[in-house]
C-alpha cells in the first residue's frame, strides 16, 4: 500500500509538470513592431494580421506601435524596445545600417512606388511645381525618399528648380497642410487622395503607373535578433502573408475597409474604399525584399552620404526565411 501511494505521488508530480509545460508551450511570444506610416500601404497589412488574429493564430502577443518617425522607430528597435520595424528603405534606416547597426531587410510587403501626389488645383502639371513648397515627413524618410524618385521621374530637381520640401509632420498633418494651403503639394495614400479629390484637389499621379522600383514597405531587423529568435521572424513573416492574402480576398473588403477606416484617422468608410482597392495589388505575395528597390535609394542617398553610398542591397538583405517558406509552396 505505502509502495503504491509514493507510485501515485510521483505520477501526480509528473502529470503537474507536464501540464506547467503546456502551458508554457501556449504562452504567447510578445513582440513590439513599430512602424512610421499612417496609411493604408505602410500600416495595412500589420493592422489586419491583428485585427483578424494572424498574429495570434502563430502565438504571438504584437503590440503595434506607431511613431512620428523612422528615426525614432529604429531607436526603438537599437535599444531592444521593439523587435521589428515596418518601413521603407528610407535615409534612417539605410544610415543605420552604414554606420554599423545590424539591421537587415527580412521581408518586403510592397516592392515599388506607390500612393499619390496630391497638389493644389492651381497646379497643373509636374513643370507647375518649379517654385512651389511640397510637404514631406522627414528628411531621407520615406515621403522624401518617393517625392524625389516622382520628381527625378518627372525630371525636375528641387535645388535647380527651386522646390522646397518642408516638413510638416505626418500624413494626416500635410493632409491638412494641403488643405490650409501651407504646401502646394504632397504625397498622400490612396484613401486620403480620395477625400483631396472630392474636395477639389488635384490627385497628379498615381504612382503605381509610374513603374519605378522602390523598397516602400518592408520588415526588417537586427541580425543579432534574428540569430537568437528565428522561429519568432518566421511566425512574423507568416502571419502577414496570411494578413496579406485576406486582403487580396474581394469578400474581405468591408472587413479591411473597417480596419483601415478605425485605424487611420479615416472619417468616412467610402474614402477608405478606394485604398483598400489598390492595396490589393500594391502587396506582394511572394514576400522578398526588392534588390533594385533598395539599390534605388542606395543610389539617391548615396549622392549626399558616403557611408550609403558603400552599402549594396545584398549585403542589407537576410532572406533566408522567406526562401525557407517559398520552398516549402507557402506563398502559393
Amino acid at each position: 500500500m505505502k509502495r503504491f501511494k509514493i507510485f501515485s505521488a510521483l505520477q501526480g508530480v509528473a502529470f503537474l509538470a507536464a501540464l506547467e509545460l503546456a502551458g508554457a508551450a501556449t504562452v504567447p511570444n510578445k513582440i513590439v513592431i513599430s512602424y512610421a506610416s499612417l496609411n493604408e500601404r505602410g500600416a495595412g497589412a500589420l493592422l489586419v494580421a491583428r485585427d483578424q488574429g494572424f498574429f495570434r493564430k502563430y502565438d504571438l502577443d504584437v503590440n503595434l506601435i506607431y511613431m512620428r518617425n523612422a528615426a525614432v522607430a529604429l531607436s526603438a528597435l537599437s535599444a531592444g524596445e521593439a523587435q521589428f520595424y515596418s518601413g521603407s528603405a528610407n535615409g534612417s534606416i539605410l544610415g543605420a545600417i552604414a554606420n554599423g547597426l545590424d539591421l537587415a531587410f527580412i521581408a518586403g510587403l510592397a516592392n515599388k512606388l506607390n500612393g499619390t501626389i496630391v497638389s493644389s488645383p492651381a497646379i497643373q502639371s509636374p513643370a507647375d511645381l518649379k517654385g512651389k513648397n511640397i510637404g514631406i515627413q522627414s528628411i531621407g524618410g520615406g515621403v522624401w525618399m518617393i517625392t524625389q524618385l516622382v520628381l527625378e521621374h518627372w525630371g525636375l530637381d528641387p535645388k535647380r528648380d527651386g522646390i522646397n520640401l518642408r516638413i510638416v509632420g505626418d500624413e494626416s498633418v500635410m493632409v491638412q497642410s494641403l488643405m490650409l494651403g501651407s504646401i502646394d503639394a504632397t504625397y498622400a495614400g490612396y484613401a486620403y487622395a480620395n477625400m483631396l479629390k472630392k474636395q477639389g484637389f488635384r490627385v497628379m499621379a498615381d504612382l503605381t503607373k509610374l513603374g519605378v522600383p522602390f523598397q516602400s514597405t518592408a520588415i526588417s531587423a537586427r541580425r543579432s535578433y534574428l540569430s537568437a529568435n528565428p522561429a519568432i521572424a518566421e511566425k512574423v513573416i507568416r502571419a502577414l502573408s496570411e494578413a496579406i492574402e485576406f486582403i487580396q480576398r474581394p469578400g474581405n473588403k468591408a472587413a479591411v475597409v473597417r480596419t483601415l477606416t478605425k485605424n487611420l484617422q479615416i472619417v468616412r468608410p467610402e474614402d477608405a474604399e478606394e485604398g483598400y482597392e489598390v492595396i490589393r495589388n500594391v502587396y506582394e505575395r511572394r514576400l522578398f525584399p526588392n534588390v533594385e528597390g533598395i539599390n534605388n535609394a542606395i543610389r539617391l542617398l548615396g549622392l549626399g552620404n558616403e557611408k550609403i553610398r558603400q552599402l549594396k542591397a545584398v549585403n542589407v538583405i537576410e532572406d533566408s526565411i522567406v526562401r525557407k517558406l517559398d520552398k516549402e509552396g507557402f506563398f502559393q
